[in-house]
């Protein structure tokens, strides 16, 4: 039987989503083409803010590899855009010429970011904030500039925002409206929220309406309609979205605010549907994911015949997480003559919660702080559950407040737990029972619960425990390297020490690898953990690095690179000033810039010149690309400063010259203040060292990104030598328990600082921890002396029609 031709244009979430759905429901029902704008699979868009925020990479937000169209037999075109639509030949037209038939159609072309149509609007360094191509942009510049302004003060903005902060900009976000996130929140939850992102750096120009952005061709401001005006470099707008409807619009089909669809999804035109943030259903069209996913089941059933009921709309609770706090939000948010609401208010713990009632049933939900409740709250407004015979302290008590065991069997069936994609607690438990499931991940596949933002993963797993019962096996749920493997990252590593494993192809065939190449997850961490067991007998597998650690150098958007030379402690001299100013002159460097590790880094270079940009430098690879340390900043201590009570250049430098180059998990960073008031932000840094009367205190795991955490103190120590030796161990104990891409701040809190501490306090466990590192230490060599001297080196990873070979060359 021929198969009919189902064709999509879009390839984000919704669209995919109807497509699993399809695969689900008749596999062989449809040969299917999908044309994406973007020259990437799908993309978990929700997490494109963790990605600005430097928390993920983007392999890590991949929903579809490349490889899922391939087993699916789908026909993929990334980078090009489908251009027309021709209702009567059913064909589409793309931006390559390319003709292509349909019988049936999916419109999934999203939303594009709304622009403020105002002069300037169209300046370079103005973006949207909607897909991986805005990321890119805002990093870019990031680089150059320091002032971003982010218009709106909704979730996207201050995603936006703390991601921008990150990157080292000063941001201000400028709101039209009184309160952040008014759509969401209350003033009171509105009001701390507020104080929380100011403590946090945030700075916010409340009721101001952008009526100009200044500049030539670049911004350099923001004019408001009260005269004001602000300076920016950068301006990031985050005030909506609009649906990307042109194509339909111009092939007739009906537009308004969305390409408007019925209750299964189609349009006014035959074998025409839309999905997504491009479809308007009953005058609504939907930003959020649950909703999507919603009209992608019903479409999938109505694309394959199958009976399915209608989509009626979606009332949506909104958890959301923002700059780490934690919110949730659902139906209607402001009193009225006709509600009346529980209110709990905390500030010294920073938890607000606010419960709607009208006529005797909850209408709406605000939480802020804790949100532990939310799903059984949210159950009882989509049921209108009659609260009048509850206390308010019965409607707010917590279901978890007994034991775990009973918190889960007393949950009803119909509850929801991932709120992302619909799926309730019944259905987990349908799926456990009739497919033998046996861990999270297995769940995940077969229900989609937990794939989208992941929150519900924990109550996921806690379902699981319970339905299984004694059958649950705890040692399954342990989340395996890679796809490549169900192995653990601990059980990699005992079969790499007792089998003798040596290289990353021995691991791969004796440990039955399912692709014998790897991936590009399992084959980086493979190459860490075979050089810290063999710490001076491994000969590193170069081109399984991560690419900017490959290079030794960091890529950037424009495919050029950056060098980024040593400067042990943040400290230079005039020798080392003025090579680094005539290498940048010579090579007509575009960007000289001082970054935030007390660096001076060259942007811009092409690949060809790196090796002999470092022959004239001169200087050692400062490893802004590596996991590793980067970077120990320091103030100028008891030297120069008269607050400081100890060198903190001296102990800076130290630190450096001793752990420069030595592989870690993920990177690390260190700062060393010589006094309290803590201006080398000792505070928020892996290791950071804080100079005292008699000494130092030694904080760990701090981390200034996203997840803004203040470093727990270590111990304190009397002298510099003591310092050095805690610290040895203390990474060497971070390089041998942590997984491959943990941050210290995820390890400390997987390990506890408690169990750290004890084993550091053990003499002779300290003692063998820093002769483990020594012994690593002595293998390394500089990078880039190294491919100064090697022509083979130069000619594999930067050629060019003459090579470039320095002196003694091998």
């Amino acid at each position: 039987m021929n198969k009919k031709k189902l064709v999509m244009i879009g390839n984000g979430m919704a669209g995919v989503r109807t497509i699993e759905e399809i695969l689900k429901a008749n596999p062989d029902e449809f040969e299917i083409k999908i044309f994406g704008k973007e020259p990437h699979p799908n993309y978990n868009r929700i997490k494109l803010s963790t990605l600005l925020q430097g928390d993920t990479s983007f392999d890590d937000i991949i929903m579809n590899p490349l490889k899922w169209y391939e087993e699916n037999s789908i026909q993929l075109y990334m980078g090009e855009t489908a251009i027309k639509i021709d209702t009567d030949k059913k064909i589409i037209v793309t931006d390559q010429g390319r003709t292509v038939e349909y019988d049936e159609l999916i419109i999934a072309t999203g939303s594009d970011s709304f622009i403020l149509p105002i002069p300037g609007a169209d300046k370079q360094g103005v973006t949207g904030f909607r897909d991986i191509h805005d990321c890119e942009m805002m990093i870019n510049v990031s680089r150059t500039y320091k002032k971003a302004a982010v218009i709106g003060g909704g979730l996207l903005g201050l995603e936006a925002a703390r991601g921008l902060l990150n990157l080292g900009m000063e941001v201000n976000i400028v709101h039209l409206m009184p309160d952040l996130m008014e759509r969401q929140l209350d003033p009171t939850a509105s009001s701390m929220l507020k104080k929380e992102l100011e403590a946090q750096g945030m700075n916010f120009l409340m009721e101001k309406q952008t009526v100009e952005i200044l500049g030539d061709e670049r911004v350099t401001g923001l004019r408001f309609k009260d005269g004001s005006e602000v300076e920016a470099d950068l301006v990031v707008m985050a005030i909506g979205i609009k649906a990307n409807a042109e194509i339909a619009r111009q092939s007739g089909v009906y537009v308004n605010r969305g390409i408007v669809v019925n209750d299964f999804m189609e349009t006014n035109v035959a074998n025409i549907y839309a999905v997504g943030e491009c479809a308007e259903h009953r005058e609504i069209v939907y930003g959020l994911v649950a909703p999507l996913y919603e009209q992608a089941r019903v479409l999938a059933n109505r694309l394959c015949g199958k009976e399915t009921a209608p989509y009626e709309g979606s009332v949506t609770g909104t958890g959301l997480k923002v700059s780490g706090v934690d919110l949730f939000s659902a139906g209607e948010i402001l009193d009225d003559a006709s509600t009346k609401s529980i209110k709990v208010h905390n500030e010294f713990d920073g938890v607000y919660k606010k419960i709607v009632i009208r006529d005797n049933r909850i209408v709406g939900i605000v939480l802020y702080g804790d949100t532990k409740d939310s799903t059984k709250l949210f159950r009882m407004l989509m049921k209108k559950e009659d609260v009048s015979g509850m206390t308010s302290v019965a409607i707010l008590q917590s279901e978890n407040s007994g034991d775990e065991e009973s918190n889960i069997a007393s949950m009803p069936n119909d509850e929801l737990v991932c709120g992302c994609n619909g799926v309730t607690k019944g259905t987990i438990v349908e799926a456990i029972k009739t497919q033998g499931l046996t861990t999270v991940d297995q769940i995940s596949g077969c229900t989609n619960a937990g794939r989208s933002c992941g929150r519900c993963k924990p109550l996921v797993g806690k379902i699981l425990a319970h339905t299984l019962g004694d059958s649950f096996d705890s040692d399954l749920q342990k989340t395996s390297l890679c796809s490549c493997t169900s192995l653990t990252r601990d059980e990699v590593v005992e079969e790499i020490k007792a089998k003798g494993l040596t290289n990353i192809k021995e691991v791969m065939y004796v440990l039955d690898w399912k692709n014998e190449e790897g991936c590009t997850k399992c084959r980086p961490a493979l190459n860490y953990y075979l050089g810290m067991i063999y710490m001076d007998g491994y000969k590193e597998d170069r081109d399984s690095r991560l690419v900017n650690e490959k290079m030794h150098a960091n890529i950037q958007k424009d495919g050029t690179y950056s060098v980024v030379p040593r400067m042990y402690g943040g400290v230079t001299n005039a020798q080392d000033l003025k090579k680094i100013a005539e290498v940048a002159e010579k090579y007509d460097v575009p960007l000289v810039k001082l970054t935030g590790g007390q660096r001076i880094g060259l942007f811009g270079v092409k690949k060809e010149d790196l090796p002999q940009m470092w022959e004239e430098l001169g200087m050692p690879s400062g490893y802004a690309y590596g996991k590793t340390l980067r970077t120990v900043k320091t103030c100028v201590g008891a030297q120069f400063c008269r607050y400081g009570t100890q060198d903190s250049m001296a102990l800076g430098i130290e630190l450096e010259k001793k752990f420069e180059r030595i592989d870690t998990p993920h990177k690390v960073k260190m700062g060393v203040s010589a006094c309290p008031r803590n201006c080398a932000e000792a505070g928020i840094k892996d290791i950071g060292f804080v100079g005292i009367d008699g000494g130092w205190e030694i904080y760990v795991a701090g981390n200034g990104g996203v997840d803004l955490r203040a470093g727990e103190l270590l111990c304190t120590v009397k002298t510099q030598e003591d310092v050095m030796e805690m610290t040895g161990a203390y990474l060497q104990y971070y390089r041998e328990t942590a997984s491959y891409l943990e941050r210290t701040s995820k390890w400390l809190d997987r390990l506890g600082l408690e169990h750290i501490q004890k084993v550091l306090a053990n003499e002779e466990t300290r003692k063998a921890l820093n002769e483990r590192m020594d012994k690593t230490l002595q293998r390394y060599n500089e990078p880039w002396n190294e491919a100064i001297q090697s022509k083979d080196i130069q000619q594999k990873y930067y050629p060019k029609e003459n090579t470039f070979v320095g002196s003694d060359s091998k």
